[in-house]
């Protein structure tokens, strides 16, 4: 019995050992040159080599697709963290340029008054009962800053200093009751005296004293008339939203919105005018002058 097995093991090893030389030499001769065995190993070794084959897609596609997907999801990562990121740097851009624009135009304004200017930045806004009140920090000559001092935007007029303490300034919007000035009509030239309205839910302001024949209509521009010692000559302040002309009486009744959304406000300019003679201001034609508040 061990000798059988010896021989048996012996002959499979052979055989194992001689079947892939037949199958090669089979497959590497000319068709012409093909005996009857080579013809048969053909014949034997398709079938297999047509499965192998399969198998060797099969799993070549399977290992291929993984690698794919893994690299997929890494590229997919790293895109979504590209665009995260150029996304920022797009959102950081457009801010400077915005602000480029708006340092741009507020320095095209400071060259249009005659008089000195400082710039300054909003850093907070308070409303209490009686002011609205707009903090700024001043980036220089912050000593030579005094109350009633103009202060200006793009948009128009923002307010006046109300008080001053080192590089902190705080300003009195044109919306609060307490301030005044002395406007016309771009339009039509009419006069008229714009107060804030004092109101705590909305930006408004009041026109005082426009004659009950002035041509006012909604929309129009009204703009600082020069008059007094606090606001330049043609300074945006106010668009007119209601107009009520009575058939008695000596004024007509006007309300506006300020052109400034101070929502949105970000860089002003004060204007260093002199304000030691503001203690009145300079009388419309028909009322009295009043103490400058």
């Amino acid at each position: 019995m061990t000798l059988f097995k010896r021989l048996r093991d012996t002959f499979l090893v052979v055989v194992l050992l001689a079947l892939p030389f037949f199958f090669l030499r089979a497959s590497i001769r000319k068709p012409e040159e093909l005996n009857a065995v080579d013809r048969a190993m053909l014949r034997i070794a398709a079938p297999l080599q047509y499965a192998a084959a399969a198998v060797s897609r099969a799993v070549s596609n399977v290992v291929s697709q993984y690698v794919y997907l893994v690299d997929v999801k890494t590229d997919n990562d790293r895109l979504v963290y590209e665009n995260a990121r150029l996304r920022a740097s797009q959102h950081e851009l457009a801010q400077s340029l915005a602000e480029n624009r708006r340092l741009r135009r507020l320095l095209g304004l400071r060259d249009t008054i005659q008089h000195e200017t400082v710039s300054a930045l909003v850093v907070g806004k308070d409303t209490t009962e009686y002011f609205r009140v707009w903090h700024l920090t001043v980036d220089a000559a912050a000593g030579q800053l005094r109350p009633n001092m103009p202060v200006v935007s793009l948009e128009g007029a923002v307010g006046t200093v109300l008080r001053a303490s080192g590089s902190e300034v705080d300003v009195q919007l044109t919306v609060d009751s307490g301030f005044g000035a002395d406007v016309v009509v771009e339009r039509s030239g009419a006069r008229g005296f714009v107060r804030g309205s004092g109101d705590r839910a909305k930006y408004a302001v009041r026109v005082e004293y426009v004659q009950r024949t002035d041509q006012v209509e909604v929309g129009d521009l009204l703009v600082t008339s020069g008059v007094g010692c606090r606001f330049p000559k043609g300074i945006p302040i106010a668009r007119v939203t209601k107009v009520l002309r009575r058939d008695f009486g000596i004024y007509q009744t006007v309300e506006a919105v300020p052109t400034v959304d101070f929502s949105r406000l970000e860089e002003v300019l004060v204007i260093l005018v002199d304000t030691s003679d503001c203690e009145t201001e300079h009388a419309l034609p028909g009322r009295r002058p009043r103490a400058a508040r």
